[in-house]
């Protein structure tokens, strides 16, 4: 990519998306095009075609998605696959039709089977059977990394494909009903510090290891790749470290400054046991991640108090 190609990223709002944004920014791209999803509904097959003969962009980061959590993921099962499957297809395609150089796509560490070997390595897609309480949502993402294999393939168009792991960052969802542990950890204790609630009750046994990376590390592996990488492969993004949702409800406690105790409700599911990225290949390539998860976790919490103060929602 070349300061002045013209970029367009697909879900710029959403955490991955403005955090590519703000990377692209940052190493002086200036051409930079986005709608917001009232402007195009990439799920319009005819819309999105004519926002691809109008604008012509040079390069297509596909990060917009329908996302959730365990709960909106297993309630929402049609509208996970209908709207993922939409409207990658229609930018795929229409990146095809319309001559874009080069299409990165955002799958999801959910494509992997629910007991695959740990860790993840890319080989292991297809290889079992998925989680069920996200499968609509994993098998649109595997959806997805095909149709950038094919098209490649067959086409030889640049597609290539990422699948980042759990990430959690600025512009992050804190809905209860809709976001991922992290962010709902951060929600649930920082409310029950300032109503001096004794006890916050946390989904599962606590003992399902999960592996975060900040979505800014996510954005500069994305654009590293971008202009480094052009395999058929797709290629995870992730830290290679992973904690326990107890260990991970413990440490966002002791920065929150929460004294209360942390109860766990074993009667929710716990989801997949393990989920930790194989990023041997992303280090091979000459990336690897800069922010650990403490830091991390610091930064996003004094962002979460700025923008909401001390109030309870």
């Amino acid at each position: 990519m070349d300061f002045n190609s013209k970029i367009y990223i697909a879900g710029h709002r959403g955490m991955v998306g403005s955090a590519i944004h703000r990377n692209l920014v940052e190493k002086g791209f200036t051409n930079i095009i986005v709608r917001t999803s009232s402007e195009l509904d990439l799920k319009d097959q005819a819309a999105t075609r004519q926002f691809f003969a109008t604008e012509k962009p040079d390069y297509v980061f596909l990060a917009a998605a329908k996302v959730g959590g365990i709960q909106a993921n297993n309630t929402q099962r049609a509208d996970f696959i209908y709207e993922n499957i939409m409207l990658q297809s229609n930018v795929i395609h229409c990146a095809y039709k319309h001559g874009v150089k080069k299409l990165m796509f955002l799958g999801s560490s959910c494509i992997y089977p629910k007991l695959a070997p740990q860790p993840l390595k890319e080989e292991y897609l297809l290889t079992g059977e998925l989680e069920p309480t996200n499968e609509p949502y994993a098998i649109a993402k595997i959806a997805g990394i095909k149709m950038c294999e094919s098209y490649h393939r067959q086409y030889n168009c640049n597609f290539i494909s990422v699948m980042p792991t759990n990430l959690y960052g600025q512009n992050d969802n804190y809905d209860l009903t809709t976001s991922h542990v992290l962010p709902a950890l951060i929600r649930k204790i920082h409310e029950a510090k300032e109503s001096n609630s004794p006890t916050v009750t946390i989904w599962g046994t606590g003992t399902p290891l999960r592996e975060f990376m900040h979505a800014n590390d996510m954005a500069d592996a994305c654009v590293y790749l971008m202009q480094n990488y052009d395999g058929e492969k797709f290629v995870n993004i992730g830290t290679g470290v992973d904690l326990s949702i107890k260990d991970l409800a413990l440490t966002i406690k002791r920065i929150a400054g929460y004294e209360g105790d942390l109860v766990f409700d074993t009667s929710k599911p716990d989801g997949t046991p393990r989920k930790l990225m194989d990023v041997s290949y992303l280090h091979s390539l000459g990336w690897k991640h800069k922010i650990e998860l403490e830091e991390g976790i610091q930064q996003v919490y004094n962002e979460f108090k700025e923008k909401h103060g001390t109030k309870v929602f």
